[in-house]
């Protein structure tokens, strides 16, 4: 029994495990398929204008990588199910091998007992003590034999319980199993359509290989000029930092006590921070991608950019000071917000709500979305976080959940 014990705590111990593992999978699983829903609505926008596009493919591109990640978290899940019903069986037979024992142990006392079922027997076997004390041993001898088989009936009772109850277990396991599989062959099915509208569109967009040649180099020089920009303010932030002390040449800003409680309060919340859009989707992705149409192209982003709806608020990440407002022609307004030595960047606002030197906190309202009228009213928010001046992974630091 005492290796039954040991498996059974095992095995409430990994059903922990497994089942905070699966809620997180099924959380992941949820945001993604939000995540392909509102695609699906920022898609039907482009759809509008009768004719296929580059933003559209970005849209289909992004939905597709939500798609796939549904696919994974589903087979996570399946490996997850599969290591419980290995465990599951496991328990089960050595419950069975528990009550087999039992039930053999427990045949023998009964023919004892049968054999020697005669109250006159019994009687005897006392009164046959050379002794009073002899007498009494034999009398506790009785009662703890008769105590030792209600003992064994309640074990074997229990036994059949458990193995009932864990048998109910497993079914529940294949079933979920089962319906797993299902949904992912559901899943794979629309990872399949959804790659045939992707290469559809790349097939009629390559038609175009100068037209998107030319685009990609507008946005390229105009991207540079941002860059630029932003680059030169944090060069310029660094040395104001860093004033007070003449013989420092680190570019590392010098930190008050309460900016160093605040940076190591950023740092606490990395895959924490809240979206700086409530709705949106990443079609762009951070450091070097290859073009989704130009062969031999990639295309360099210093963010992410997270596409989202017309008229949508844009919000602050984290707790900071409003660094720098300005604006790039042609990139709209930019939003630099200081959080100790990080720094998070919002571009392409058509409106501001803040200036420099405003203190704000997490979630506020600091801006707007600006939508291209002459783009399938794209509205595209480029996302940056800088410590200082090293470029970060935005994705490493937002939540995955959003409405984290």
């Amino acid at each position: 029994m005492l290796k039954f014990s040991n498996l059974l705590f095992l095995l409430f111990v990994f059903s922990s495990v497994c089942a905070q593992s699966r809620a997180e999978l099924e959380r992941q699983k949820k945001q993604n398929e939000k995540d392909i829903s509102y695609t699906n609505e920022l898609i039907a926008k482009t759809e509008q204008n009768k004719k296929d596009s580059y933003n559209q493919l970005l849209l289909i591109n992004s939905k597709i990588k939500s798609r796939e990640k549904i696919i994974i978290d589903i087979n996570n899940e399946i490996r997850i199910i599969e290591d419980r019903i290995t465990e599951q069986k496991e328990l089960i037979d050595s419950l069975e091998n528990d009550y087999s024992l039992l039930k053999s142990e427990y045949a023998k006392i009964i023919t004892h007992f049968y054999k020697n079922r005669s109250t006159y027997s019994r009687v005897m076997f006392i009164l046959a003590s050379d002794n009073i004390n002899v007498a009494f041993k034999r009398i506790k001898y009785l009662q703890q034999y008769t105590n030792y088989r209600s003992i064994q009936v309640e074990q074997l009772l229990n036994t059949k319980s458990e193995i009932e109850q864990q048998l109910a277990e497993l079914r529940l396991l294949h079933s979920d199993k089962e319906n797993l599989l299902s949904e992912n062959r559901h899943e794979n099915n629309a990872l399949l359509r959804e790659k045939s509208d992707q290469n559809q569109i790349i097939q009629k967009l390559d038609k175009q290989k100068n037209e998107l040649k030319q685009k990609l180099d507008e946005q390229i020089k105009l991207a540079s000029k941002l860059q630029n920009e932003i680059e030169r303010i944090i060069a310029e932030e660094l040395k104001k930092a860093n004033k007070t002390n003449e013989k420092s040449k680190l570019n590392v800003f010098q930190l008050t006590p309460e900016e160093k409680r605040l940076a190591e309060s950023f740092v606490n919340n990395k895959n924490k921070l809240p979206w700086p859009t409530e709705r949106g989707v990443i079609t762009g992705f951070f450091g070097e991608n290859p073009h989704p149409v130009l062969k031999g192209v990639f295309i360099r982003n210093d963010g992410i950019d997270i596409s989202t709806t017309e008229g949508s608020y844009i919000r602050s990440v984290f707790d900071g000071d409003v660094t720098r407002v300005f604006v790039i022609p042609g990139a709209h307004k930019t939003v630099i917000i200081r959080h100790g030595n990080y720094l998070s960047v919002y571009s392409n606002l058509s409106e501001v709500f803040v200036k420099q030197g405003d203190k704000v906190k997490t979630k506020q309202t600091i801006g707007k979305i600006f939508t291209d009228k002459d783009d399938e009213n794209k509205s595209v928010l480029q996302f940056q976080i800088w410590k200082e001046n090293q470029k970060l992974n935005p994705q490493d630091w937002l939540a995955r959940i959003k409405n984290e």
